[in-house]
């Protein structure tokens, strides 16, 4: 009895079934991060409808002020950025492969979010150019990236 349970454990410890063990880890806390994301999505349009629904009806002139906007188009590229998310999720899910392509994309949308609801009063110079430079950046690669994956197919 000893004997089975010592072999048992040592197959346990053999790099093809850890490896095994391994990608199974992966695939269920990719399936938790799936749900997890579906949640955030969810509550992320409830609090954009719910947004919008408010100043739809609150009787005030100031609606299509730029601070109204801008936390609209904020909530809609919150949705879109969880979007992505979950996309490159299931892309892991469905080919076990992390595709870099979709994760540049969504650093884009995410800094151009950022660029949208930006209140230049607030920012310094250093702000913007560090935004520029990430927005090069990030271009730069998604193009490096494009190539390579046109040259490969």
């Amino acid at each position: 009895m000893l004997k089975k349970l010592f072999r048992q454990i040592s197959k346990l410890g053999s790099d093809e079934n850890f490896l095994h063990f391994t990608e199974n880890v992966e695939v269920i806390i990719s399936k938790i991060l799936s749900l997890a994301m579906i949640v955030v999505i969810i509550v992320s349009v409830c609090d954009l409808l719910i947004f919008l629904s408010k100043e739809l009806f609150d009787d005030h002139e100031t609606f299509l002020l730029k601070d109204t906007l801008f936390v609209i188009f904020g909530l809609f590229l919150n949705v879109l950025i969880a979007l992505e998310i979950l996309e490159n999720i299931t892309a892991y899910l469905k080919k076990h492969v992390i595709q870099v392509e979709l994760v540049i994309v969504t650093s884009l949308i995410a800094v151009s979010r950022k660029i949208i609801i930006l209140d230049l009063e607030k920012k310094t110079a250093a702000d913007l150019i560090g935004l520029a430079a990430a927005i090069f950046a990030l271009s730069i690669s998604y193009l490096m990236v494009r190539y390579s994956n046109k040259v490969k197919d």
